[in-house]
């Protein structure tokens, strides 16, 4: 992937097609993330960052922490009011709403694939 911009995509699971995905990629965009909202029809991937928080949040999240080549490093599933630990391999972070990745199959070692709206 090329230069990264704000918008919408797809993402591709191993049990998911076509999940709606939100694209954070200017630092006002991944500053902000899921914080104020009620929750997130889809995902929302983070570039270009190895750890997230949940200060601010509404509700519990599920995280991934995805390599540069979108190999999963790890889920974990954050309450509101946490600090994540840091991904040293990690390049981007997945969030959805708690209990979703599950579904989607997304574990250690799974790799996604990501649209974008204008590709």
């Amino acid at each position: 992937m090329g230069k990264w911009v704000d918008g919408t995509g797809t993402l591709t699971a191993p049990h998911a097609l076509a999940v709606p995905l939100e694209i954070a990629a200017s630092y006002r965009a991944r500053r902000r993330g899921l914080l104020g909202r009620d929750g997130i029809p889809g995902a929302l991937l983070i570039v270009r960052t190895n750890s997230v928080h949940t200060f601010g949040m509404r509700f519990p999240i599920d995280v991934a922490h995805l390599d540069r080549s979108f190999t999963v490093l790890s889920v974990v599933t954050m309450p509101p009011g946490r600090l994540g630990m840091i991904r040293p391999r990690g390049r981007h972070v997945l969030e959805a709403e708690a209990g979703t990745m599950a579904g989607w199959g997304l574990r250690r070692g799974a790799r996604v694939r990501v649209e974008t709206a204008d590709e």
